[in-house]
């Protein structure tokens, strides 16, 4: 996702991106804002639990810290 799917994704669940966040900051808290743990880009996809997370596809592209 981009940045502006991002923020009209944001807009969805109540959340309102602040200038200077970045793409991480933002999903993490749309992440809160659905009930998911705020765990994209930890490289724990495989383990997260969340497969109904919308940004699954893109945090699966991150490289794994394990």
């Amino acid at each position: 996702m981009n940045m502006k799917d991002i923020r009209d994704k944001a807009r969805t669940v109540g959340v309102k991106v602040a200038v200077g966040w970045t793409k991480t900051t933002a999903i993490r808290a749309i992440q809160t804002a659905e009930g998911f743990e705020d765990c994209f880009g930890r490289g724990l996809y495989s383990v997260c639990g969340q497969p109904d997370c919308c940004f699954r596809p893109d945090c699966e592209k991150i490289p794994s810290n394990g």
